[in-house]
């Protein structure tokens, strides 16, 4: 993510934030919950599954500039 312009950062944020969204909790094997405020799965949750923590994966969907590996991003 180091390197990348600010419009970049924000396409990648938004494009990993459009995913989180459309993915069903159930379909992950997770508990779908009585009380999601969000649709698709949680930050915390898609960390979790992504090895990531929450910290980095919220800077990643809000475009902070931060280096990430070419592995955290796959």
């Amino acid at each position: 993510m180091t390197g990348r312009t600010a419009e970049q950062r924000r396409e990648i944020g938004d494009f990993v934030r459009a995913l989180r969204e459309k993915q069903k909790p159930a379909d992950l094997g997770l508990a779908a919950g009585s009380r999601r405020r969000t649709p698709g799965l949680r930050r915390e949750e898609v960390a979790q599954l992504c090895g990531l923590s929450v910290t980095w994966y919220t800077w990643l969907e809000q475009g902070r500039d931060m280096s990430l590996s070419p592995a955290a991003l796959a």
